[in-house]
């Protein structure tokens, strides 16, 4: 009787790239070894080998996975034909804000690889292209020739907005410590801010003329 062949099961799968990714967070990826990664998941280095050829295979696909939410979902707020730019901003804060709430360690892995291999990631993202030619920027242009808002230059506004959104997440523990605040807590902090951050755009956007 010839070897039964196992079948691929889908929480062992995502049990290894749950392993695998808070692995690739806390040490990176060239300090990350396989056999780290199955200890962690708590399986033989076999079965690993398995489901995922090689640790390059298992980091591609985890950060295609995070590509696509951080990008995609993003991409489409900035192209809503229904949407005024600033609706944009209102809805891109929240996309974040909901994301990093359910992947709160996303940040991290992100900027683990970004400071590995800026280049390669930034070409894989296709973040110079998604903005460049999002509806959003073209609004945004329109309504600075209009003088509805301040003359600054859109990376003001992005960098702001994804400071403002996103770096709170990268120091959740000092944020957690300082306040004596638990997760929950801090949850609910930051969908405080989703009606704070919008005001904060909203002030920094507007003419010296109306300040």
């Amino acid at each position: 009787m010839g070897k039964q062949i196992q079948k691929p099961d889908h929480s062992t799968e995502e049990k290894i790239k749950a392993a695998a990714q808070k692995l690739f967070t806390q040490k990176g990826y060239a300090a990350t070894k396989t056999r780290d990664i199955a200890t962690e998941a708590d399986i033989n280095l076999a079965l690993l080998n398995y489901y995922f050829r090689s640790k390059a295979a298992l980091f591609e696909l985890i950060m295609a996975d995070h590509f696509q939410q951080f990008i995609q979902g993003a991409v489409a707020v900035l192209n809503q034909e229904q949407t005024s730019f600033k609706e944009k901003i209102e809805r891109l804060i929240n996309y974040y804000i909901d994301m990093l709430i359910r992947q709160p360690d996303m940040p991290l892995f992100v900027l683990s690889e970004l400071r590995n291999g800026p280049e390669n990631l930034i070409l894989k993202m296709g973040i110079k292209t998604h903005i460049k030619e999002s509806l959003f920027l073209k609004q945004f242009n329109q309504a600075k020739q209009n003088g509805e808002i301040a003359n600054i230059h859109h990376l003001h506004l992005l960098s702001n907005m994804l400071g403002l959104t996103i770096f709170p997440f990268i120091v959740n523990p000092i944020i957690k410590d300082i306040n004596d605040i638990d997760q929950q807590e801090f949850n609910a902090f930051m969908l405080e801010r989703k009606k704070l951050i919008p005001l904060w755009i909203e002030a920094i956007l507007k003419p010296q003329t109306q300040q």
